[in-house]
């Protein structure tokens, strides 16, 4: 008889701590909901917080906060980018007005005066470069706008698609008087890679080279997989080689300032499970590429 009432007592005190548990919980639950609720409508840098001394719900707290923090920052990233690119598109908008203004003017002189077509022509000519590097601009900065990027693997050889093209760029080099120095390992370098996004990221770089050098360049490739860049850069300095990866990052003192765009190129080799890094040692901008074999 005594065995049945200290059982019954057991079993009633387990029900009573079980019951107390799951009000705490329920607890635990209504205040994160209704500090949640707060926090997301009030847009401010609180954390969420309950009464619970429960371990697990702690943990499930933490958990949740380390998310606010992380939310917060992608929004501040994308509200400042957002700016950023308004700012850009403004000051680009505006600048094309100025050569697009000076060609109509000049067109208009030239059927005024005939005696002077050949200097108008000149200086029509130089306008319209500058408007070509407007546009190229906004190409770049609407090529910062590319997401979802999809790739698809496959072995891939590093020497062909490097070789390729700078073999495709020489025209533009040789238009720069830019002479590259090539240092290509002769042992074939295969890795898993998506062909298409190799030909952005080094058609992309060595834009950039003709854009920004100041003279002749080098690119390497050893039998690591490190494919290196390396080329005279005056316009740039230690500060703002830091900041070459940023998503809208310009060079506000270089003659002829675009958007370097190297964010696009930085996306697609982590999706290939490589690494980039760019220094800036003596007036020259290195970028190293590396992708490790697997």
């Amino acid at each position: 008889m005594w065995i049945y009432i200290i059982t019954g007592i057991g079993v009633c005190m387990v029900i009573f701590f079980i019951a107390i548990k799951l009000y705490f919980l329920k607890k635990s639950l209504k205040e994160i909901r209704i500090s949640l609720g707060k926090i997301l409508k009030t847009d401010t840098n609180q954390l969420l917080t309950i009464s619970s001394t429960d371990k697990e719900m702690k943990v499930f707290v933490n958990d949740l906060n380390k998310e606010l923090q992380n939310l917060r920052k992608e929004k501040l990233e994308y509200e400042n980018g957002n700016q950023e690119l308004k700012k850009i598109i403004t000051n680009i908008s505006h600048d094309i007005r100025t050569p697009l203004t000076a060609i109509r003017g000049y067109i208009d002189l030239m059927k005024e005066n005939t005696g002077k077509q050949e200097e108008y022509i000149q200086i029509i000519e130089k306008k319209t470069e500058e408007l070509t590097l407007l546009t190229d601009q906004l190409f770049d900065f609407s090529k910062t706008m590319d997401i979802g990027i999809k790739i698809k693997k496959e072995k891939c050889c590093i020497n062909e698609i490097l070789e390729e093209i700078l073999a495709n760029m020489y025209p533009i080099f040789k238009e720069k008087q830019i002479r590259p120095k090539l240092d290509i390992c002769k042992q074939k370098i295969y890795r898993n890679l998506d062909k298409h996004s190799m030909n952005r990221i080094f058609e992309n770089i060595l834009s950039n080279v003709c854009k920004y050098g100041n003279g002749d360049f080098k690119v390497t490739l050893d039998t690591e997989g490190v494919i290196t860049f390396s080329n005279k850069a005056t316009s740039l300095d230690e500060i703002s080689v830091q900041k070459i990866f940023d998503r809208y990052f310009t060079v506000e003192n270089a003659k002829k300032s675009t958007g370097l765009g190297l964010s696009i190129s930085k996306q697609l080799v982590e999706l290939n499970g490589g690494t980039i890094s760019a220094r800036y040692i003596k007036g020259n901008l290195i970028v190293n590429i590396c992708f490790l074999e697997k």
